[in-house]
């Protein structure tokens, strides 16, 4: 429900609508300040402002991979969500492309790393989880089922930390840790509160260089990477404050999901 208000546009659409009943009613001052709202908020659904925004938030980690040697040999992989329930294990076109850019970009530190546990973190709304078909994409891609653990159980970053740091037998506490380059300051500050060591490896970016006229026009999907981007902000304040570690949840934009 929180993360709802988040989104620039439906802001946005119920902020015009609230201002144009009251606007007669406004002093200057207040019209002023809710015609730059509207012009942030405008500015926040363009290709131009979003990957502002993504840009400013995926600078915060390096773009590869970065650790000082002796590199660990435990990868951890966070889930990024699905679009609909699996019908099986196997049911890879239920993952979300997050967690598909998630999976290969473990798959390709691993070649680097190849004695390196792959260990899946993350449920899902539905009866399989999507660690599980992670982790069988990962081997159906040639990795050896003993290289693969999967934790199950957890369904926020928070948790996916927790319930890592809780597998029996126990995780190596020197991690690399795999997930979108936009969620790694959140991610990496959740498992350095459960005890981790964090080197990082991001999947690819997403911002998006200028391209023509249609970077400065609102469109829907600039407006879903603004939304992201302060959903990580405000996850990432909370977990700094002690707020919502039990109850936030971490949206997929295409699906919902985590």
């Amino acid at each position: 429900m929180i993360g709802a208000w988040l989104s620039p546009l439906r802001f946005g659409i119920l902020f015009g609508l609230l201002v144009l009943l009251a606007w007669r009613r406004l002093p200057r001052w207040a019209r002023r300040l809710a015609v730059a709202v509207g012009v942030l908020l405008v500015w926040l659904t363009t290709p131009f402002g979003a990957n502002a925004l993504v840009g400013l938030q995926e600078s915060r980690v390096p773009a590869e991979p970065v650790c000082a040697a002796p590199p660990p040999q435990t990868i951890v992989v966070l889930g990024g969500g699905m679009t609909r329930a699996p019908h099986s294990d196997e049911d890879y076109g239920a993952l979300g492309i997050e967690s598909l850019r998630r999976v290969f970009a473990a798959l390709a530190l691993q070649r680097v790393e190849p004695d390196a546990l792959l260990v899946f973190s993350g449920a899902s709304r539905h009866a399989i989880a999507e660690s599980t078909a992670m982790a069988h994409l990962a081997q159906a891609l040639g990795v050896a089922e003993g290289r693969l653990r999967s934790e199950t159980a957890s369904r926020t970053t928070w948790h996916n930390a927790q319930a890592v740091a809780a597998l029996e037998p126990p995780v190596p506490r020197r991690i690399w840790l795999v997930t979108s380059a936009l969620h790694m300051p959140r991610a990496r500050y959740a498992f350095e509160a459960a005890g981790f060591e964090v080197c990082t490896a991001p999947a690819p970016p997403q911002y998006a260089q200028p391209a023509g006229l249609g970077y400065v026009l609102p469109l829907a999907s600039a407006a879903v990477k603004s939304e992201a981007v302060l959903h990580e902000w405000a996850g990432e304040a909370a977990y700094r404050l002690g707020l919502f570690r039990t109850i936030e949840r971490d949206p997929d934009p295409a699906s919902g999901e985590r």
